[in-house]
C-alpha cells in the first residue's frame, strides 16, 4: 500500500497500488524488447562479416566468434530478456556485451550517444546488471515454469 500522505497527488495512489507489481516485469520487457531490432537487424543485414572486422581492428580475439556471439546475444538472448525466459542468464550475456562495448568502443567519444559514446550502452548495462540480481520477476517465463537459472 502506497502512503497517501507522501505523495503529491494522494488521489493516484490506487492506481500506483495496482501498476506497482508491473513495473519490475515492464521495466524487463522493455529493455529486452529495445535491444531486439538491433539483432534482427544484424541478422537481415547479414552484419557479422563486417562487425568481425571492426573487432578484429579494436585487437579482441575471436573476431568472427564474438560477431555471432554478439548478433545472438542482441537477439536471441534479448528475446529472452523480454519475455523473462532464462532471464539472469541473458541479462549476464547482454551486461558482458555492453561493458565490452563501452570500454572497448566508445568511451573514447565520450560520453554522449550522440557522439557514438558510451551513455545508451551504460543504461543498457545498468538496467541488466539490476535484472541479474533481480531474475525475471513476477511475470515471466521463469516464474512461470518455476525454475530461474
Amino acid at each position: 500500500m502506497t502512503d497517501k500522505s507522501k505523495l503529491v497527488v494522494p488521489q493516484l495512489a490506487p492506481l500506483y497500488d495496482a501498476l506497482a507489481p508491473a513495473a519490475y516485469s515492464l521495466m524487463r520487457f522493455a529493455t529486452g524488447a529495445v535491444l531486439v531490432p538491433h539483432g534482427i537487424h544484424k541478422i537481415v543485414a547479414n552484419s557479422a562479416p563486417n562487425l568481425s572486422v571492426a573487432i578484429s581492428k579494436a585487437g579482441l580475439p575471436f573476431p568472427a566468434f564474438l560477431a555471432y556471439m554478439t548478433v545472438g546475444v542482441e537477439s536471441v538472448a534479448a528475446l529472452c530478456l523480454a519475455i523473462g525466459f532464462l532471464t539472469r542468464l541473458a541479462a549476464l550475456s547482454i551486461f558482458i556485451e555492453m561493458v565490452v562495448i563501452i570500454f572497448v568502443f566508445q568511451a573514447q567519444f565520450g560520453y554522449f550517444w550522440t557522439n557514438r559514446g558510451y551513455e545508451y550502452a551504460l543504461l543498457w548495462a545498468l538496467l541488466t546488471l539490476a535484472i541479474v540480481f533481480g531474475g525475471g520477476g513476477r511475470y515471466s517465463v521463469d516464474r512461470l515454469i518455476g525454475r530461474e537459472f
